[in-house]
């Protein structure tokens, strides 16, 4: 330690001045500087096991926060490998669902298609009773699901309306008319319907024609259904009537059922 090499060497000068009979004052002067020098050996030897003592425990302290330091690292290593698994996980579900959706989509817009064009050969009744649901799965503008949900909608509605026999009164510009008109109605589920005018006596048949639905004069039938349209109203007791149907064929039907 340099103190105390400088201790030593004070010493060793002040015996070899003694050893060379210096004068008292000499030997006193040098005697003066060895306690001085003593006494700032010790000083120094004292400040530095004070420094040394603080010095350890700083390096101890430092160490202790850099183990942490590293444990700290070692977890947030940890956690960042794991929530990069989750994103990453998360990323490929996004993309599995995008891709889902747009077979969705694709899906929706090839039934939106097959539900377009099958509009016209529905019965008058039903199609304008589908008016809004045919506007929203036409709109692209309408979130998918809300499209499909209408989508699904028209399906149900031409299942229900094809198991019934429906009579009402319908707005019609049938065969052989120039002008709109309200007329009697029946309709045989989605294959055929009926309608007559009782202040003119005359009738017709309507059903699903290449041009969509049509409605051909029948007015040799004009009583048949005039006697379907009271049975189906429960206003006559059931029983067989022979009546008209598309393709020149013929049918009796008994609405003793309500579902054809």
């Amino acid at each position: 330690m340099p103190l105390r090499r400088l201790a030593l060497l004070a010493s060793s000068i002040l015996f070899t001045g003694l050893t060379a009979a210096e004068p008292p004052e000499d030997v006193e002067k040098l005697a003066r500087e060895l306690v001085r020098l003593k006494v700032e050996t010790a000083r120094e030897e004292t400040a530095w096991r004070t420094d040394r003592e603080l010095l350890t425990s700083m390096v101890a302290a430092l160490q202790d926060r850099a183990a942490l330091a590293e444990e700290k690292l070692e977890l947030t290593r940890a956690r960042t490998a794991q929530e990069r698994q989750e994103l990453e996980a998360l990323q490929a579900k996004t993309q599995a669902a995008r891709d889902d959706l747009k077979v969705f989509d694709e899906r929706l817009a090839a039934l939106v298609v097959r539900l377009v064009a099958v509009r016209p050969s529905l019965p008058p009744r039903l199609s304008e009773a589908l008016e809004m649901s045919y506007r929203t799965i036409a709109d692209p503008a309408q979130p998918p699901a809300e499209r499909m949900r209408m989508a699904m909608n028209v399906l149900n509605r031409c299942e229900q309306f094809n198991r019934l026999v429906t009579t009402g009164e319908d707005v019609l510009t049938p065969e052989g008319e120039t002008a709109a008109k309200s007329l009697q109605t029946v309709y045989w589920g989605l294959s055929r319907g009926y309608a007559i005018d009782r202040a003119t006596r005359k009738a017709w048949l309507g059903a699903p024609g290449p041009a969509g639905w049509q409605w051909t004069a029948k007015p040799e039938a004009y009583d048949r259904i005039v006697q379907l349209i009271a049975i189906a109203s429960d206003q006559a007791d059931p029983a067989f009537v022979a009546l008209p149907a598309p393709a020149t064929k013929s049918i009796n039907a008994s609405t003793g059922g309500r579902t054809p």
